[in-house]
């Protein structure tokens, strides 16, 4: 019977993350499995490795917030790891395990119980000179924004039809999981992860139509540099300086993001404990 493995990824600056690995380790070590680990902790039972040499692993468990698991992300892509993040506290919307079901949790990885989801990524190239110089991925959101304190002047392309020229701080391209973060902040709509679409949005532009814009997952857009500083930004970790006449051409990518919960918490439950909507007096079952 072949050893099962699984990785975990824990945000070290924050203790009350390496305090959680530490209950969870032992649990699954003394189940049989190799646990290891890129991150730099130190934990009984976990071995630390390169990210080059993580083995074959089933599941990684991501301990911290929102922004650990858009960094594990990086991690796991192009290997298609589920991964399991365990909320920390502060409610977010990709960890999707409360911290209190530790032994929960261990027995759902052992008794592999837990439930995969693929959420969609973004891809983007930069065009510069009618050359590909550049290219990546966002699981929330692609940005261009500006790189200087005036606003940046962007034209924007949909499906190679032009659709407006804005100035504006920046324009938003998100997926739905990225709807509930930055493009939530800028005025977007909230879709629910199950939802094929893609959502456009200016940042504070001066123009008479700016409203954000629900598109087709199939859809190409195409944002042209029309002034001299510029920035793109994919989950606001991998950030790559635009220059004037850059086109960024973001697409639906063809990989997904494997997120894993153990709980069926409803994602309308997850947006009322976020933002702490006022449900009191509702009748319901």
């Amino acid at each position: 019977m072949s050893i099962r493995s699984v990785a975990f990824l824990v945000n070290p600056s924050r203790p009350e993350a390496i305090s959680a690995a530490g209950e969870l380790a032992p649990l699954l070590f003394s189940a049989g499995f190799s646990l290891y680990t890129i991150s730099d902790i130190e934990i009984e039972g976990i071995k630390k490795v390169a990210a080059a040499d993580l083995p074959e692993i089933e599941l990684a468990v991501v301990l911290g917030g929102d922004g650990t698991i858009l960094r594990a992300a990086e991690v796991t892509l192009t290997r298609k790891i589920p991964l399991l993040g365990i909320n920390l506290g502060n409610v977010g919307f990709l960890a999707e395990v409360d911290r209190p079901t530790i032994k929960a949790i261990a027995q759902s990885i052992i008794d592999k119980s837990y439930v995969s989801e693929n959420r969609m990524v973004l891809q983007f190239e930069i065009e510069r000179g009618g050359k590909v110089v550049s290219t990546g991925w966002a699981l929330n959101e692609v940005t261009v924004e500006r790189d200087a304190t005036t606003m940046v002047e962007l034209f924007v392309e949909i499906d190679r039809r032009p659709l407006s020229h804005w100035g504006c701080d920046g324009v938003i391209c998100s997926t739905p999981t990225g709807s509930t973060a930055y493009a939530f902040s800028a005025g977007g709509p909230v879709l629910w992860p199950e939802i094929e679409a893609l959502v456009l949005l200016p940042i504070s532009a001066h123009a008479l139509f700016s409203r954000p814009m629900v598109v087709s997952p199939k859809s190409e857009i195409i944002i042209t540099v029309e002034s001299s500083a510029a920035l793109l930004s994919a989950d606001a970790l991998r950030k790559t300086p635009l220059q004037l006449g850059d086109r960024v051409i973001i697409t639906r990518d063809e990989r997904t993001i494997k997120l894993s919960h153990v709980s069926s918490t409803l994602f309308t439950d997850r947006l009322v404990a976020k933002f702490k909507l006022p449900v009191e007096g509702w009748r319901g079952e």
